[in-house]
């Protein structure tokens, strides 16, 4: 018997070293943002489950960043309503202690804005906030909790962005117009606005920065835009309308929610087309990829769900309970 567990002894250091590594892959915390519960959803990814929702004390944050330390998550109150639709106009913006689980401090806009999507400079690591009603970007700094600056949109409904890598231009989706406005984050300033379709929903950006891909939400369709050129390059067919997407790190794949179809589909960047559509049985919203490259979290917020999409086998491998209106995701790096 000794024998026996001293032949096994290799094999379980070797398996546990895997795990280690796997799990290390995945160090950190999936935040979600719960609209219909008014809270910040946190989610062991390790485990699969959501192991607390803390109240953001407003009405209600759809989109949520987290600091680079992973200690703070910062969350803008957009108010009740959709875009463009009539409701609340949201005016502040929640910090909130992810250990401790509690608001610890709070942005005041000093009038309605719908403050929307908020994203760290990835150079200067300032905070950068969409704040429609305002046709801007807000710019604060996380350290003083001052705001800082704005940068026009030029265009009304300007819901999401993408910055690119350098921290230097930003590419905002602005859904009524159904435009994109390219801007100077340096400068503060619109460099162009570019046609796109009646309507638009979500941005991304290529992993060289090269291209950005909006939604068309009155056909199934995907924009490519070339970002040397500030124009629509081509278009990409899409089995239903597009919503949220994000761009693998390897820049091979853009993974896109398909809400009306309650499918994800995968791109091939490569191809420019549609090469995997993946049931997942929910209307889906947002896309985010883990830090290991290995997972994409989808949020289905009709179900209050978050969907973990395996990238090897384009497989769903779990589904993890959220809260309700499951929406916004952001990755909170491990602190130890």
């Amino acid at each position: 018997m000794r024998n026996a567990f001293l032949f096994l002894l290799p094999s379980l250091l070797i398996a546990a070293i895997a795990l280690a590594e796997s799990h290390s892959g995945s160090s950190g915390l999936l935040l979600v943002a719960n609209k219909g519960d008014n809270s910040l959803g946190i989610i062991d990814p390790i485990g699969g489950r959501q192991v607390a929702e803390v109240p953001e004390g407003g009405v209600t944050g759809h989109e949520i960043i987290a600091s680079r330390d992973g200690k703070m998550a910062y969350v803008p109150i957009y108010g009740n309503s959709g875009v463009g639709q009539p409701g609340t106009d949201g005016n502040n913006l929640v910090v909130i202690d992810i250990a401790a689980r509690k608001v610890v401090g709070n942005i005041d806009f000093g009038k309605g804005v719908r403050p929307h999507l908020p994203v760290l400079g990835p150079k200067n690591g300032l905070l950068y906030v969409s704040t429609e009603l305002d046709k801007s970007i807000t710019i604060i700094d996380p350290a003083t909790l001052k705001i800082v600056g704005s940068v026009p949109t030029g265009q009304e409904q300007s819901h999401m962005f993408a910055i690119t890598r350098d921290g230097r231009r930003a590419y905002t989706a602005n859904v009524g117009p159904g435009t994109v406005s390219v801007l100077d984050l340096d400068a503060r300033k619109v460099l162009a606005i570019i046609p796109v379709a009646p309507q638009v929903q979500r941005i991304s950006l290529s992993v060289d920065d090269g291209l950005v891909f909006t939604s068309d939400v009155t056909k199934p369709q995907l924009a490519v835009i070339d970002t040397h050129t500030n124009k629509v390059k081509t278009w990409i067919p899409l089995p239903g309308l597009g919503y949220g997407s994000a761009t693998t790190a390897d820049g091979k794949w853009l993974v896109i929610a398909l809400p009306l179809v309650h499918q994800v589909a995968a791109v091939d960047l490569g191809t420019m087309k549609v090469a995997h559509s993946i049931d997942v049985g929910m209307r889906t919203q947002e896309v985010l990829l883990a830090p290991d490259g290995q997972t994409a979290y989808v949020s289905c917020d009709q179900s209050g769900k978050v969907a973990a999409i395996s990238l090897s086998d384009w497989k769903v491998k779990s589904v993890i309970d959220a809260g309700k209106g499951a929406d916004g995701l952001a990755w909170a790096a491990s602190t130890h």
